[in-house]
């Protein structure tokens, strides 16, 4: 019906949806993980044509895989 609201809400957050999280989160972190280690072999000038310093690439290195910098 035109401008008739309904009581039924659905829940915030659905068993689906959380099953999709846990599946999906450990899978983020497995990347991040392989992605900082091949950052990490990077040669000194792959890195300068990136505009990187080994700092730079040391200091993501050292970050914990659930450290995800897209989930901020």
């Amino acid at each position: 019906m035109k401008g008739h609201v309904s009581t039924i809400q659905q829940p915030a957050f659905s068993l689906s949806h959380l099953w999709h999280v846990a599946a999906d989160r450990p899978l983020r972190w497995y990347e991040l993980y392989c992605q900082r280690r091949e950052l990490a072999r990077l040669s000194d000038a792959t890195l300068h044509d990136l505009g990187l310093s080994r700092a730079d690439i040391q200091q993501e290195a050292e970050r914990h895989f659930w450290d995800d910098p897209l989930r901020k």
